[in-house]
């Protein structure tokens, strides 16, 4: 009886060791500027594991403060103290430059919420890495299908200067065929637009795409609204997203706006998604709440069916997409991208909410330029 009693513990045991959870890193933007992107993509993220009820995945979320020193940090003190699986959360593409090839180069597994410059999706992809949102030119892509679409022929183009900014120049004119009037790189951080917008006016534009993420996106609108320059303009949905939207207001009214996903995206996982967002934390939910919701939910799926410490059964997991996306049809490229529609939306106002509606479908189950580039 005593033998069949120990026996019985170390099986106990070794099933407890089995089961350990598994630990996340959020490193997101919680201060500062842009503070809002990252409160929802947390808030999306938490919204999924707190439906799930799991007590076997314990999150830990810290704020990078859009610092990418701060972000390495954080990295490090996840990986060497905390000793996560799984780092995830950080909105900035230079951020995520900073951290992703060290992560995954110590065996972690990173899921992008946001960030998807081009540099991890070609040449220095890792089957560690997935992007769950996009890849970083898609929403740009989108735009400038749209403004070829709606007849733009000299279109001025903007955007920061920093990853996520270059790759969003270089997606819009991988789809747009027109002429370009202008193509300007801002400070990233910046607020004050009247030098650009001067510019814009002199160029003999006939619209404008940009790409301003946060607050530079907020006082870019405002300005030009102010401006008088009464010029069409198109930009990704980071621009024109649900928290923005409020503190642009009417300047934003009947631009439309290319996203992978939307409120009115009609399929059972969004409508829910949409509603337990608003009865959680009283608001609508943005683009970035959406992807960290479905992050969390292709985490879930694929801890139900891997180790997190077998790379390859775990990896194959994650590329299996076994969950159901607020974005309906979803699935990885061959570079752990999605494969997913870009949508048109417009901005519209319901009754004092600012908010957008879609209108068209400007890309189709669209991949990235860099799947050929990537040799896993």
């Amino acid at each position: 009886m005593k033998k069949f009693l120990m026996a019985t513990a170390a099986t106990a045991l070794m099933s407890s060791v089995a089961m350990a959870e598994v630990k996340v890193g959020m490193i997101t933007t919680l201060s500062g500027g842009g503070a809002s992107l990252g409160i929802d993509t947390r808030d999306g993220f938490m919204l999924a594991m707190d439906e799930a009820n799991r007590d076997d995945v314990e999150v830990v979320i810290e704020d990078d403060q859009r610092k990418p020193d701060i972000a390495v940090q954080l990295a490090d003190k996840m990986i060497q103290s905390e000793k996560v699986d799984v780092l995830t959360g950080i909105v900035w593409s230079n951020l995520a430059m900073a951290v992703v090839p060290a992560a995954t180069a110590q065996g972690l597994f990173y899921l992008s919420t946001n960030a998807a410059p081009a540099q991890l999706a070609g040449k220095g992809c890792n089957p560690n890495y997935f992007s769950v949102s996009y890849q970083n030119d898609n929403l740009h892509e989108g735009a400038g299908a749209y403004a070829t679409q709606a007849g733009f022929k000299n279109t001025f183009i903007l955007a920061p200067n920093y990853p996520a900014g270059i790759d969003s120049l270089t997606g819009f004119k991988r789809f747009y065929e027109g002429d370009l009037a202008g193509e300007v790189y801002t400070k990233l951080g910046q607020t004050d637009y009247a030098a650009e917008i001067a510019q814009i006016r002199a160029s003999g534009a006939d619209s404008v795409f940009f790409f301003l993420p946060g607050g530079m996106g907020i006082s870019f609108l405002k300005q030009y609204a102010d401006s008088g320059v009464d010029l069409p303009v198109v930009g990704p949905a980071f621009s024109f997203d649900q928290g923005i939207l409020q503190a642009v207001g009417e300047a934003a009214v009947g631009v439309n706006n290319s996203s992978t996903w939307s409120k009115d995206l009609e399929n059972d996982a969004n409508t829910a998604f949409v509603a337990a967002f608003q009865q959680k934390y009283d608001r609508l939910p943005s683009i970035y709440a959406a992807q960290g919701y479905d992050t969390a939910n292709l985490l879930l799926s694929a801890i139900d069916k891997a180790d997190v410490n077998d790379d390859a059964a775990f990896a194959a997991a994650l590329k299996e997409a076994d969950f159901a996306s607020v974005r309906g049809e979803f699935s990885f490229a061959a570079n752990n991208h999605p494969i997913q529609n870009v949508y048109v939306r417009e901005v519209i106002k319901e009754g004092d909410v600012f908010t957008n509606k879609i209108v068209g479908t400007a890309l189709e189950d669209h991949a990235n330029a860099y799947v050929d580039e990537c040799k896993m």
